[in-house]
């Protein structure tokens, strides 16, 4: 049996991956600012993210700690929010690795969430680990990615083992945010194209998504970045006219890209979410024989809208 320690792990992720720990015998813990979301058979101990406290000796002999906190991205793009976003990843990052640092005996491996935002807008170029983040793009995506992943690099420099999981948009499980988002606007009507319709969508489902944290937990030979996404990428035209079929809607009213960055900040989002987008394939988990339970959209969607209760 194994320790895994998950900061953050109360959320949507956190939530998919500790019942997954669990039911295989591990002992989790998960780190979070209440117990009202606790997964049954994991242990919840309170943290705030921002400073060193009792949670910190939970580290110490874990057999793994995977980090995913951080604020939820779909706000306004505000340079409020935008720096909360940030800092709703660096610090608790920096923290963790203050902890680490103080440990007898650390952690064996240290996993973090990143997103594949950190591209910004990567046109129609295939890009995969080896493909460089240009730096050039929506403050939003790719600053905060930036942040991110350069504090986690600081904070993790003494750890023999660490894994990047740069994930795409997640698509399934009951909680699953975007895909009860982008459902209610199909239902309303406007689940047509945004903007060209060409953008790449980089998804992956909730399945691949634990399976890559299970990996990245278990195989002492994984360590670097990772991309967390199907291999098979769709457009957002795709992507909107897949939901519109699975719901039975035949039209959905187009977004231009005009309407989108008027429309998004009324709704509390950012058009940049759906503007822009990047074509990215996981080489390195195929290299390794990783085999997708979900490669492909349609049927992956299928199983989202199920598991939402809403087909």
């Amino acid at each position: 049996m194994s320790r895994i320690v998950i900061p953050g792990g109360s959320g949507f992720l956190g939530q998919a991956l500790a019942a997954e720990l669990v039911e295989r015998g591990d002992e989790v813990v998960i780190l979070s600012r209440s117990t009202r979301d606790a997964v049954p058979g994991t242990r919840t101990v309170l943290w705030d993210a921002e400073t060193l406290g009792p949670w910190a000796e939970e580290l110490d002999g874990a057999d793994a700690i995977v980090h995913l906190n951080g604020r939820r991205v779909d706000v306004r793009a505000t340079k409020r929010n935008i720096d909360e976003l940030i800092s709703s990843r660096v610090q608790p990052v920096r923290v963790v690795g203050e902890a680490i640092a103080a440990c007898p005996n650390p952690p064996k491996v240290w996993v973090q969430s990143s997103s594949l935002a950190i591209f910004g807008n990567g046109g129609d170029a295939v890009l995969d680990e080896h493909s460089t983040p240009t730096g050039i793009g929506p403050r939003e995506m790719v600053t905060v990615c930036l942040a991110w992943e350069t504090a986690f690099r600081q904070a993790s420099a003494p750890m023999e083992r660490t894994v990047v999981l740069r994930m795409g948009i997640g698509v399934g499980g009951r909680n699953d945010p975007a895909t009860a988002k982008l459902a209610q606007l199909v239902r309303f009507g406007l689940g047509g194209r945004v903007g060209s319709g060409r953008q790449w969508v980089s998804w992956v489902g909730l399945d691949d998504i634990v399976a890559a944290m299970l990996l990245a937990i278990d195989d002492t030979s994984m360590t670097g970045t990772y991309h967390v996404s199907s291999p098979n990428p769709v457009t957002n035209a795709t992507m909107m006219a897949t939901y519109r079929t699975l719901l039975g809607r035949r039209f959905g009213m187009p977004s231009p890209a005009w309407l989108t960055r008027l429309g998004a900040p009324i709704l509390g989002s950012s058009a940049s979410l759906a503007l822009t987008g990047r074509r990215v394939v996981p080489t390195r988990l195929l290299e390794r024989g990783f085999e997708f339970a979900q490669p492909d959209f349609e049927p992956a969607a299928r199983t989202a809208l199920a598991a939402c209760g809403l087909v």
